[in-house]
């Protein structure tokens, strides 16, 4: 649904289109043959702007989809709400290190032949009501399919879905079948075909519509009956049709795995960790680092375990050159100087509330007591809310208020508008990447992964991706303990998970930090060799080719 491929292209919300994105380019590097396929939004996703109360306001971006993207001839049909709905196609190219090429398909229904309300059902990413996201669904799914075939793509041996937003793709699979009386037989033709990865434990990122609507806006592709038996009896669960129609399911990392297979009993479902297209997440100095002293990093992403290596003040130098390249951008977009020398910690992701952003803040005068006791820290933020999700939207005017009532003491910037090119800054020039989410919430997580490409150890909730990557105060620390059981974590658990970051930031980080820089530097080394050498994309991809594809 989503695809984080370039900044110029405001195709993707945060994670998910990120991990397609560098999903895209390891494919490309790799030189395994692929085509990538999502929709091009006119207006994006959205630009973000805040008042300075923290309240967060929309506005659409405008963009040339013909100054970055070329057009293709074929246009195909789908069928909503019983009228035929043109698609046309755009490509983006994706070049590997070696040359080899990846397209990325673009759908888009913004064409003449078409009516103004089908014109804009491509505009906006994860925007309008469930009519609007079922029908961007058929386009993305079924229309992707045509496309490919209007191509000449007619040799594809697997169709990746990665979450149900895609699913529909099998009805046109099912459609294509030559004796389509045959529905068992024909299923099972098409799970063959068909992987399908689930990124989330978060019931809002399963879609889910009514039947009633289905009939209106998709037809009847099946039965009711068969409807039901692979999508949910009382709606149609579009991670359950992906479920039912593919040979091979997965989860992004260990943990979450075996959360999904506690949601979704009865089906057989594996892991794959995520990981980021090293070469892409690593800062300019940090690659000349590595260039020098690991040569082919970049086209063997495990060489980076030769990162412990390098001579240690050439890693400080290259963070030092990360960390101001960063104050300096904030410095350009707030008018406000942070200090180079205070421990800098930093915090993007989509601003929700189960990210818990503001659980550094739970006890603000325990924060000043740290800063004027173990040393100087500043921290760092940025994130999107969906524009639906109030309860995100307070959190971040919450870190704001609290950021305000810290004044001096404890220095905090909240930057708008977080983007690929952002990311690349605060996740090389923090010296701490801090994440802490609710339990088990966290699916994967990619963020501490880049920030590890360029020797930042993450201060982090153990879920997700961190279990795997945790080595306490060799990789970074942990926030609480490992969570058991799979129920939402309760509000004593925060408090636990607050009093022992802050314990964590007074006793072992700062001090470490402030006093003992070759024993840090020894910290930041490590997470490169033990974490970037294996959390990349590249690990990841040959990870499906072998499980999923193959």
């Amino acid at each position: 649904m989503e695809v984080g491929i370039d900044p110029r292209l405001p195709i993707y919300a945060g994670g998910l289109g990120i991990l397609a994105g560098d999903t895209l380019r390891s494919f490309a590097d790799l030189r395994i043959p692929a085509v990538g396929v999502s929709l091009l939004y006119r207006k994006g996703y959205f630009r973000q702007r805040l008042d300075p109360d923290g309240s967060q306001r929309e506005y659409p971006v405008e963009w040339n989809p013909g100054d970055i993207v070329g057009s293709l001839p074929p246009t195909v049909q789908v069928t909503i709400e019983n009228r035929s709905v043109v698609v046309r196609a755009w490509e983006y190219t994706v070049a590997g290190a070696t040359g080899f090429q990846v397209p990325l398909i673009l759908l888009d229904t913004n064409v003449a032949e078409n009516p103004p309300e089908d014109r804009n059902l491509a505009s906006w990413l994860y925007g309008g009501d469930e009519r609007y996201r079922l029908s961007q669904e058929i386009v993305l799914g079924m229309g992707g399919v045509k496309m490919l075939r209007a191509l000449g793509y007619s040799g594809i041996e697997r169709f990746h879905m990665n979450e149900g937003h895609a699913s529909l793709l099998a009805f046109e699979l099912l459609r294509e079948e030559p004796d389509q009386t045959a529905i068992a037989r024909d299923i099972t033709d098409v799970r063959a075909r068909c992987v399908f990865t689930t990124h989330t434990q978060v019931e809002a990122g399963h879609d889910q519509f009514s039947y009633d609507l289905v009939k209106r806006v998709l037809g009847e592709p099946l039965p009711l009956s068969e409807l039901q038996m692979l999508g949910g009896r009382d709606r149609l669960n579009m991670t359950l049709l992906a479920l039912n129609l593919s040979r091979y399911v997965n989860g992004v990392a260990k943990r979450h795995g075996v959360v999904a297979q506690h949601m979704f009993p009865g089906y057989s479902i594996d892991s794959i960790t995520n990981g980021v297209h090293s070469f892409t997440w690593t800062s300019p100095p940090f690659r000349r680092l590595y260039d020098c002293y690991i040569p082919g990093w970049s086209r063997d992403s495990f060489s980076l375990r030769y990162a412990i290596k390098i001579p240690p003040d050439e890693i400080w130098a290259a963070h030092l050159e990360a960390k101001t390249r960063l104050l300096d951008e904030i410095e350009r977009r707030t008018k406000r100087k942070l200090t180079r020398d205070a421990l800098t910690i930093g915090f993007a992701r989509r601003a929700t509330a189960w990210k818990r952003p503001d659980l550094v803040f739970r006890d603000p005068e325990r924060l000043r007591e740290i800063a004027r006791r173990a040393g100087p820290l500043q921290l760092v933020f940025a994130g999107k809310a969906h524009p639906r999700d109030e309860p995100g939207k307070e959190m971040i005017r919450q870190v704001v208020r609290l950021a305000a009532s810290l004044e001096r003491a404890v220095p905090v910037v909240y930057l708008e508008d977080y983007d690929i090119d952002l990311a690349r800054l605060l996740t090389s020039g923090a010296d701490v990447w801090l994440n802490t989410p609710l339990r088990p919430m966290e699916a994967s997580g990619t963020s501490g992964m880049k920030a590890a490409h360029n020797g930042v150890p993450s201060l982090s909730i153990l879920d997700g991706w961190w279990i795997e990557g945790h080595v306490e105060g060799v990789t970074g620390w942990s926030i609480g303990a490992e969570q058991a059981s799979d129920a939402p974590e309760s509000d004593e658990e925060s408090a636990r998970d607050a009093a022992d970051l802050y314990e964590k930031l007074e006793k072992v980080i700062l001090p470490l930090y402030n006093t003992s820089r070759a024993r840090w530097i020894d910290v930041m080394q490590r997470c490169i060799a033990v974490n970037a050498s294996f959390f990349n994309a590249h690990r990841m991809v040959e990870q499906y080719a072998t499980n999923a594809y193959l």
